[in-house]
């Protein structure tokens, strides 16, 4: 039996940098300091208007076949999350695999969510590669918020940055992910949504769950959004260790999507965490969506903290209202995979 090996991790952001001391220029009324202290973000990379999610999957894939030396040949199967595609049709990851140059023999799919989207895309990895369709795997994450969010929207503006994470999953005789746990309540899909461009006509489309205050394409609840959380993420936390037979005090650290510091906060004492078990990566890159967990990953990784054998939880959740958790324990050493150690694994 073969399992899912999470690799190497490339990050790519825009050029553009967002600071909160630009906003405070642009609009003094806006009080950047109260703002900082409730999403503890002080920086967002923003995407250019003709650069998309694919532009920025791809440039991060490209990073990551270079600082790896990784064989484009030896990818088998491209995933792609996002909530900005480049087009309704076709399939983002088709045009991808083309501009990145991987193999025809290759599958490849979009599949549309957010913040818990790169649990659910470690998971559909598992399933590929323990279904034996797959041996090597390019997971990408990219999105670009802020294309639906108008100049003027305080709320929305303060908190979402563009990125793009791409993370190698290879087959391993080792298994290091597990205990996979989902959840969904399509009843919340009010509380953050982009309710045009698709198919629906605007007579009959979804509506924000509240009265629009800004002129965004993205609403958001936000109160709503942390109150979701806490009902669903703790309690998805313990069917994971329910089932993978670990004390909480196993878990060295909990890899959790990076949506604000208020609801990370929230969520900790909820949970009873301490800080230094559940890290941020929010002050320089805002809420990335479906990649604040590779980039923390990638932090730690960088920072030493997380090392091979450390024992993790990864949550993601947001929209739709989506969630998922899993166990996942460091395995990836730092060098070069060739197709021969793929045979050999």
């Amino acid at each position: 039996m073969k399992y899912a090996q999470i690799g190497p991790i490339a990050i790519h952001l825009p050029e553009r940098i967002e600071t909160n001391a630009d906003l405070a220029a642009l609009f003094p009324k806006w009080d950047m300091d109260l703002i900082y202290s409730k999403t503890g973000i002080a920086a967002r990379h923003i995407a250019e208007p003709d650069e998309c999610a694919s532009d920025l999957g791809v440039a991060a894939a490209e990073k990551l076949f270079d600082e790896h030396q990784i064989d484009r040949g030896s990818i088998d199967f491209l995933l792609f999350c996002t909530q900005t595609p480049d087009y309704p049709l076709p399939t983002s990851a088709c045009l991808m695999q083309h501009r990145l140059g991987l193999p025809t023999s290759i599958g490849a799919l979009d599949f549309n969510l957010g913040c818990s989207g790169f649990v659910y895309g470690l998971s559909l990895a598992e399933g590929l590669i323990r279904g034996g369709m797959a041996q090597r795997i390019l997971l990408i994450t990219a999105e670009t918020y802020s294309k639906y969010i108008d100049d003027e929207d305080r709320s929305l503006r303060t908190i979402f940055g563009d990125g793009a994470a791409a993370t190698l999953i290879d087959a391993s005789k080792t298994p290091s992910l597990s205990s996979f746990s989902f959840g969904t309540d399509g009843s919340a899909g009010d509380a953050l949504m982009v309710n045009s461009g698709g198919a629906r006509p605007a007579e009959s489309a979804l509506q924000p769950r509240s009265r629009l205050r800004w002129a965004s394409k993205l609403y958001m609840d936000g109160p709503g959004l942390i109150k979701l959380t806490l009902e669903t993420v703790p309690q998805t936390i313990e069917r994971v260790l329910a089932e993978g037979q670990v004390d909480e005090s196993d878990i060295d650290l909990y890899l959790v999507h990076q949506a604000t510091h208020k609801m990370l906060d929230q969520l900790r004492r909820e949970m009873r965490v301490d800080e230094d078990r559940m890290p941020t990566a929010l002050r320089d890159y805002g809420n990335t969506v479906s990649s604040t967990i590779p980039i923390i990953m990638n932090e730690l990784r960088a920072s030493g903290r997380l090392r091979r054998g450390s024992r993790c939880l990864m949550a993601g959740f947001g929209v739709g209202f989506s969630w998922a958790g899993c166990l996942w324990t460091e395995t990836w050493q730092n060098k070069a995979v060739t197709p021969a150690d793929l045979e050999a694994a």
